[in-house]
């Protein structure tokens, strides 16, 4: 448990996002694998708060069953009409029932480059100079719609914030800004708020307004400037979501590289927050790694790749495949232009090739689908060979049906496996076969048509043809030769 555990952590998410212009409610929008008020709720999740509240507002049943569906312990409250960022924060406050005793540290929602060990810092600072508030500032190069920082000129000490649409010239010359996110003395918030006006060109109750009220009351305003501005950065646009999606991106390759992974090309590589990996593992350019995939020792992965809840085992390759919740052992080979679909699992050594597409099967150590091939619904043994062009019918129009192909097997091209049927072990089937029944072990299963040559047919049905005189030709040839 941290020691500057607070009593609250309070996330503002009830805006629209107008400028969006999105029918998904602007902290729903993702980047990185996680919603933008999901970075922030994992963010202040780190800090351990004995409660966290997220105020929702616009698009409130969307927000709120996100939040349910991924994030325990996450309390929220209606604020039904967005009247400024007090009056959310009021709204908190009233769904937590009291004045919370302790700190109560207040962030947006649309900030997910926040990281838990700056609102770690911000709440010690806090606690540790005995303020009523600490506001989390920082210093950018363009501070063009954000609130400023008003300091004592003697002293230095926070005295205000104000917001630019209200700020004089002289105010917006400043470039520290405020961030958005504060730690309160919960018992002097819940005051305050109380006496926070509408007297603004918004008509809002702006939280802002609280640093006034308190230190008008003889109470401490502190500020605690974060390192890396960026951090700070909100999102109120998609131009601003590409740009915090690079930011982030560039900080979880940073993250990889600097815990042992090779990554060939940084600017063409996409990363989630829940990917995971092991020293050792390259990822050449072109490659996208989402959701919960994880590259173990030596794996190797792309270039040209889109790996979705995906486990590479050691010392795997997969080269220019897409894979989704499939898992690739060790030592075994992928691509290229491969397709794992959910459920595909390929054992030690086992090998995937060109152009192979596979869906709920499970390929046995050192079994080999080498090219052209579709295998769905499927169970193959260990040190099989399918031969190209091979296709695994699993579905009869109604209903999907599972495929066994034994151990040590050696399926020949262009065979169809015609669900439900089980080659045994050590069984081989002849190409081009239709194989609809059973082969028990050891056997050769051959399912084709017998040949039939019809002489003279190009001669009698295409005269005059290129080929009939191609076949005349080869005839006058043969004859010489003869």
């Amino acid at each position: 448990m941290s020691a500057n555990r607070p009593a609250a952590v309070v996330v503002l998410a009830a805006g629209e996002g107008t400028r969006m212009k999105s029918k998904t409610p602007k902290v729903l929008h993702e980047i990185c694998g996680r919603s933008l008020v999901g970075h922030v709720v994992s963010a202040a999740r780190e800090l351990e708060p004995e409660h966290l509240v997220v105020v929702v507002g616009h698009a409130r049943e969307l927000v709120e069953g996100h939040l349910a569906a991924s994030y325990d312990g996450v309390r929220t409250a209606f604020q039904a009409e967005q009247n400024g960022t007090g009056h959310a924060v009021r709204m908190a406050v009233e769904e937590l029932g009291q004045a919370p005793e302790g700190t109560v540290v207040v962030v947006c929602g649309d900030t997910p480059l926040l990281s838990g060990s700056t609102l770690a810092a911000l709440a010690a600072q806090h606690e540790k100079d005995g303020n009523a508030v600490t506001v989390l500032t920082a210093e950018v190069p363009d501070a063009t719609g954000y609130g400023r920082i008003v300091r004592d000129e003697a002293s230095g000490a926070v005295v205000g914030i104000v917001e630019h649409k209200d700020a004089t010239d002289e105010q917006r010359a400043v470039r520290e800004i405020n961030s958005g996110v504060f730690a309160f003395d919960g018992r002097l918030l819940a005051d305050a708020l109380g006496k926070v006006r509408t007297d603004n060109s918004q008509g809002e109750e702006y939280l802002t307004d609280v640093l006034g009220i308190l230190r008008s009351a003889g109470h401490r305003v502190g500020a605690s400037v974060t390192g890396d501005h960026r951090e700070i950065l909100g999102i109120n646009n998609r131009v601003q979501l590409a740009a915090a999606r690079g930011l982030l991106n560039e900080r979880l390759l940073e993250r990889a590289m600097t815990a042992g992974v090779t990554v060939v090309d940084p600017g063409s590589v996409l990363i989630d927050v829940t990917v995971t990996y092991e020293p050792d593992s390259i990822v050449h350019p072109g490659t996208q790694l989402l959701g919960t995939t994880h590259l173990s020792e030596g794996a190797e992965v792309g270039p040209n790749s889109r790996l979705t809840d995906t486990k590479v085992g050691v010392g795997a390759r997969v080269d220019n495949t897409v894979a989704i919740d499939a898992e690739v052992g060790e030592s075994a080979s992928v691509g290229p232009f491969a397709y794992l679909r959910p459920g595909t699992k390929l054992g030690v050594k086992a090998k995937a090739g060109t152009f192979v597409e596979m869906k709920k099967a499970t390929i046995g150590a050192g079994s080999k689908v080498p090219h052209l091939s579709y295998v769905g619904d499927a169970t193959i043994g260990e040190q099989t060979n399918i031969g190209a062009a091979s296709v695994f019918v699993n579905y009869d129009g109604e209903s999907k049906h599972h495929t066994t192909i034994g151990s040590h097997c050696k399926t020949g091209s262009d065979n169809m496996f015609v669900a439900p049927v089980t080659v045994g072990d050590g069984a081989y089937t002849a190409a081009g076969s239709v194989i609809t029944k059973d082969v028990p072990s050891g056997s050769l299963a051959v399912a084709r048509g017998q040949q039939r040559n019809i002489e003279g047919w190009v001669a009698r049905k295409r005269p005059g043809s290129a080929a009939a005189q191609a076949a005349a030709a080869a005839a006058e040839e043969l004859a010489v030769e003869s």
